[in-house]
């Protein structure tokens, strides 16, 4: 259970004085659901106020607090701005600025021939100086001193900076005193303030000992946690398994494997023949040949008499695995099941049944496969797609159907920097396929302006006519008013005008039915275009669909637009990937497009997207998944990762683990940031 001392962090947010359901909402949406998501919902960026004792010492484009008489009131005819003409002591005139409703406000605020301190962005509109929205009106001097630097918050609708900051300051007052869990000559050598303190010294100002502070502890929680996984994964019983190649031998595959599948596959065979359950991660590139490793794997473990659950995170994805595995596998005459949440009835009670009895060897789907209701007879191993998607808590449960802990193959299809593979996968073992199988050709990837779209279209017609098939991917599924992304449905209704039913669309908010149909008329080659959104990034898999075209390509992450290339070049006939940029083009953003033309190394891709995107989304994560950190950011976790890990080391090595007195402030830790999983897996946590 959580410890007593942490529940004040954990109540929920309408606890606050001021929240109730109206505000919660808002909250609730920004992930500020508790006191602690708000205690640490820091400050995207500060405002530094100089006070000025009149405008001749300020500048345009400063942020000031000044004192100003008003002195005339303007109202604009129709929605025109609401003006409040004020003077400073030097007789300088300022207009203080108001749009909408916000002129109610004013007129209350700012009584004439009333002095009045304001704090705001001093601007200039022709001749005339103006603060626009005065951030601060106060009648006192002294009730700004505390706005010369000021935390500016991200927010959602219903929401202002005032009243977050209101919020703030009552979940860091609920803020316990804590003991320290960090190593005392690190915390000594880093200038690292207390828990406490590093918290309210972040909302205070750019304090960066105590950003890097709080920082450490989310990585140091999560390298501890993985590390007890680890550990504990080594003493608990698992059923060692070893396969007598039978199975394996009567495979027909299409090519001979690369070493790295052969390097993997004998990693991934030493680790099922132990006595403890396998924990490995196996990282390849698209079309590495993930899929026949995992194939490889799961028939060790039908040799050795048991059975083998692949895990899928959409019902595409597990289709399309299910077709791919039975095709190969067929030579070996094991039964190879379905199995998502839409199987009901008979068809659901006989795979049930099939599971109990032993009879399907080797069974692929969504979550359902590891339902309350889902039994199996001997399941051996579990092999998870798209690791990326679970996270470890996720992970845990869906190895508890064994009679013993099953063996863990997780796989991921994109290349991660080996910073973000210990971050986010420390409990794991890794493999990695950092070769193509032989036959693939190169992908030509060329970057084409919008302006020339009507040129790609005319290349579709023809690359139809010559019997191909094509992906054209857009950013969203519907524009939105007021932007000018592209959108899928727009896309299909003009591709569907020129080429009629050769045309079908996917994107993730059509019903599974509707979806399920559209992607098997384009697998079956019925369909020849393909118009989606980034539903399609993984598990795809139409050997006859050689052209990629990816609309405002200058919106995708690296990664994603690696991931989304790889969709073609899967078969013998040459492949082509055409990204529309738009008109306007930042410099990363020209540095990406130029990167996916020289390269085509999703190791190399991934290194330089850490690079390119600096604080931003970890490889596009926020985009497939939830990113494993809301407090460290990217650079952080560069920095301080190593050294969050070596701690967490010495924690367990020399340190006692979290028998100690510094594991028990440890534990405190694992329990703030939610890595509890990681004190469960301890007798007694």
């Amino acid at each position: 259970m959580r410890p007593d001392q942490l529940n004040p962090l954990f109540v929920e947010s309408d606890a606050l004085d001021g929240v109730g359901p109206k505000l919660f909402k808002p909250l609730e949406k920004l992930g500020l659901a508790r006191v602690k998501d708000i205690a640490y919902h820091l400050p995207e960026r500060f405002v530094l106020r100089h006070a000025v004792d009149n405008l001749d010492q300020a500048s345009v484009g400063e942020q000031i607090v000044v004192a100003l008489t008003p002195v005339d009131q303007r109202a604009s005819a129709g929605r025109g701005p609401y003006r409040v003409m004020a003077q400073d002591s030097l007789g300088n005139i300022c207009a203080l600025t108001y749009f909408g409703r916000a002129s109610y406000t004013a007129r209350k605020q700012l009584p004439l021939g009333e002095k009045r301190w304001i704090a705001g962005r001093l601007d200039q509109y022709g001749q005339m100086l103006q603060i626009v929205h005065p951030d601060h009106v106060e009648e006192e001097s002294s009730r700004l001193a505390g706005k010369l630097v000021e935390p500016v918050y991200r927010l959602a609708e219903g929401l202002t900076q005032p009243r977050v900051a209101g919020l703030v300051a009552q979940a860091l007052a609920r803020a316990p005193e804590l003991p320290e869990w960090i190593e005392p000559s690190l915390l000594e050598r880093q200038k690292w303030p207390a828990w406490r303190d590093a918290l309210m010294l972040a909302h205070k100002d750019e304090h960066a000992a105590a950003r890097d502070r709080l920082a450490y502890d989310e990585l140091l929680a999560s390298s501890l946690a993985l590390m007890l996984v680890k550990e504990s994964n080594r003493t608990r019983r698992g059923q060692p398994l070893q396969g007598n190649g039978s199975l394996r031998a009567k495979l027909q595959l299409p090519f001979g494997l690369t070493g790295a599948q052969k390097r993997s596959i004998g990693e991934i065979e030493g680790d099922m023949a132990q006595g403890h359950p396998m924990l490995r991660l196996l990282q390849g590139d698209v079309g590495a040949g993930k899929t026949v490793v995992a194939l490889e794997s799961m028939l060790v473990a039908v040799e050795a008499g048991t059975q083998a659950a692949m895990l899928a995170p959409t019902e595409i994805l597990a289709r399309q695995h299910f077709e791919t595995i039975r095709r190969l596998a067929a030579p070996t005459g094991v039964n190879v099941a379905l199995f998502t949440g839409r199987d009901k009835g008979k068809a659901r009670e006989s795979i049930l049944m099939g599971l109990v009895d032993g009879s399907i060897d080797i069974v692929i789907g969504t979550h359902a496969i590891f339902q309350e209701a889902v039994a199996y007879r001997n399941l051996g191993l579990v092999v998870i797609d798209e690791q990326h998607r679970f996270g470890v808590g996720q992970r845990l449960m869906l190895t508890q159907k064994g009679r013993v802990t099953p063996h863990c193959l997780a796989m991921t299809a994109t290349p991660i920097p080996r910073t973000l593979t210990l971050a986010q996968y420390g409990e794991m073992d890794v493999s990695r396929l950092d070769e193509m199988p032989p036959g693939r050709q190169a992908i030509d990837t060329r970057v084409v302006s919008i302006d020339r779209i009507a040129d790609v279209v005319s290349g579709i017609e023809r690359h139809i006519a010559g019997g191909q098939q094509a992906y054209w991917v857009c950013p969203m599924v519907r524009e939105n008013e007021g932007e000018d992304l592209a959108a899928a449905e727009a896309r299909y209704a003009s591709l569907k005008e020129r080429f009629g039913d050769a045309v079908v669309l996917v994107h993730g908010q059509l019903k599974p039915e509707l979806k399920d149909a559209a992607m098997e008329r384009f697998a079956s080659g019925q369909a020849k275009v393909l118009v989606a959104t980034t539903v399609i990034e993984v598990g795809v898999d139409v050997p006859n669909a050689t052209l990629m075209v990816i609309e405002q390509a200058e919106r995708f992450g690296l990664a994603q637009l690696h991931q989304l290339r790889g969709r073609v070049g899967r078969g013998s006939e040459k492949s082509v990937c055409l990204l529309l940029r738009g008109a306007e083009l930042s410099e990363t953003a020209k540095q990406r497009l130029a990167l996916m033309r020289e390269t085509q190394d999703g190791f190399r891709i991934a290194e330089e997207d850490l690079e390119l995107r600096g604080g931003g989304e970890l490889l596009g994560t926020r985009q497939s998944g939830e990113s494993a950190f809301n407090v460290a950011t990217l650079d952080q976790i560069q920095r301080l990762l190593p050294l969050a890990h070596d701690d967490a080391r010495l924690l367990i090595d020399r340190d006692g683990g979290l028998a100690s007195p510094r594991g028990e402030a440890a534990r405190l830790l694992l329990y703030l940031f939610e890595r509890d999983w990681g004190v469960q897996l301890l007798r007694g946590g």
